[in-house]
């Protein structure tokens, strides 16, 4: 019998975890289990993801104004999936949305929780 498969050993899981990880004091962690990646600065969370029937999704912290020109803007990015809907948006990663955009959400997402000191 074949075992399952992580999906968190598949080349999108990879392409996001080293974006994630990338950031100054950046960590990895699976407090919620195995199935939810959570990313973390000074024990401060700033990103997750997690694979969900074939689709890859990633909780990002957000300026509120920003959030809802967004979610207007892009139907793969909703409200944040058990977070704070205000601060938090779940994005949909399933390449309609540019790399670029997805880039910057994460950087505010980081710069948001990160203390003072690691942004210089």
């Amino acid at each position: 019998m074949k075992k399952p498969t992580s999906p968190f050993s598949g080349r999108t899981y990879q392409k996001y975890k080293k974006l994630f990880l990338s950031h100054k004091g950046a960590v990895e962690t699976f407090p919620f289990g195995p199935e939810v990646a959570v990313y973390k600065t000074r024990n401060k969370m700033f990103a997750t993801l997690v694979a969900e029937e074939g689709l890859w999704y990633s909780n990002l912290k957000c300026d509120p104004l920003w959030s809802e020109t967004l979610r207007k803007k892009h139907k793969t990015i909703q409200p944040g999936y058990h977070m704070n809907k205000k601060h938090w948006n779940t994005v949909t990663l399933d390449g309609s949305l540019p790399d670029s955009l997805i880039r910057q959400m994460v950087e505010l997402s980081y710069v948001l929780v990160a203390p003072q000191k690691l942004l210089k």
